[in-house]
């Protein structure tokens, strides 16, 4: 297995902009670390929200947020004959309006390792889909939305009660083949057991991936269907570090659901579209001077003959600026590209600043 996918397994690092964690024990095989980023940004839109409570579009305005907050705390313990144990656990903060929730898991999960035999993981962990789903899910303002639709209970991100195994095979000095296994003993309701399986191929700086999720889910309009997922990725570079350009598309059965994007009484119910396809896209330049430019797409269009046409579609303009390597600001506007469920559109913008512990 590729000692640097090892070392990014263990210490349990989700895609995003940056990681850092502070090292507080390092003794006899065993470690102990800190991590997370807390941020705080005004966020606002030039039109309409829609609130998925009442079931209606509100006047908007700007907001200070939290730009999904979390703590995590990883250690890990050298078990001798190359394995190495690993645990996690992270939890999102609530530090804006009281502390009401101040806690609510994120991940927590156990896994083994080896350089040839690979990596197990059990328990709520990002997936093996999202390993080739989640490319292009970089920016801290505005990203890859439609991997978030109940992602938990279908797998798409972070995956709750999951077993996976993963391995990366290295067949020379720039070219390695990829693979992941996941399983989920769903305790959401509504979702059934799922499985998925994910492979691909790194060459120099390429990337190339396919990955397949599926597992019944009920729905109090469409009854129980199998909600299955078909995703292609591709990428080039290393996000933060010169040119980087990637693209996922999927198509998918009963993944995504409406409620969010309409006012229609016949969609209110939040109806599983029985088909629909996601396409994301990003092309970011950083400089030498830590700024880093990117424009992204995004957009889920359905063939349902209830909800025919665009979910929804927007892009966004962004910047990221680190002005020390643990103290970055960063800025975003998107523009809604329309829909063809309803016919309000929201752009929204985002800035503020982020700090990694």
């Amino acid at each position: 297995m590729n000692k640097k996918i090892i070392a990014l397994a263990v210490t349990a690092a989700a895609f995003g902009t940056q990681t850092h964690a502070v090292e507080l024990y390092n003794d006899n095989g065993s470690t102990f670390s800190i991590g997370g980023h807390v941020s705080v940004s005004a966020k606002g839109n030039s039109g309409d929200v829609y609130n998925s409570d009442s079931k209606a579009f509100e006047s908007g305005g700007t907001d200070i947020i939290a730009n999904s907050p979390r703590i995590n705390f990883n250690a890990t313990q050298d078990l001798g004959n190359g394995f190495t144990a690993d645990a996690k656990g992270e939890w999102s903060l609530n530090y804006l309006d009281g502390g009401a929730n101040s806690f609510t898991t994120r991940l927590g999960y156990i896994g083994v390792t080896h350089e040839t035999f690979g990596r197990a993981v059990a328990g709520t962990q990002w997936s093996p889909y999202y390993d080739v789903a989640g490319i292009a899910d970089m920016p801290i303002a505005f990203a890859n939305d439609f991997l978030y639709d109940n992602h938990g209970a279908l797998g798409t991100g972070r995956a709750e009660n999951m077993v996976s195994y993963r391995n990366d095979i290295q067949l020379g000095d720039n070219l390695s083949i990829f693979g992941g296994l996941g399983w989920q003993d769903n305790a959401t309701s509504g979702f059934d057991s799922r499985g998925q399986v994910a492979v691909g191929a790194n060459f120099a700086d390429f990337m190339v991936g396919y990955s397949y999720n599926a597992g019944d889910r009920t729905n109090g309009v469409i009854g129980t269907k199998e909600a299955t997922s078909h995703a292609l990725s591709a990428k080039y570079g290393s996000y933060g570090n010169g040119l980087y350009v990637a693209a996922v598309y999927t198509m998918n059965e009963y993944m995504h659901g409406t409620s969010n994007y309409n006012t229609n009484a016949v969609l209110a119910n939040d109806i599983a579209l029985k088909d629909s396809d996601g396409i994301e896209f990003i092309a970011a330049y950083a400089f030498a001077n830590s700024l880093n430019l990117s424009i992204n797409y995004e957009s889920v269009e359905s063939s349902d003959k209830v909800a025919d046409g665009t979910v929804y579609s927007q892009m966004a303009f962004q910047a990221e600026y680190n002005i020390t390597p643990k103290f970055v600001t960063f800025a975003g506007y998107q523009v809604d590209l329309g829909s063809d469920l309803y016919e309000k559109e929201n752009d929204m913008w985002n800035m503020g600043v982020r700090y990694y512990l």
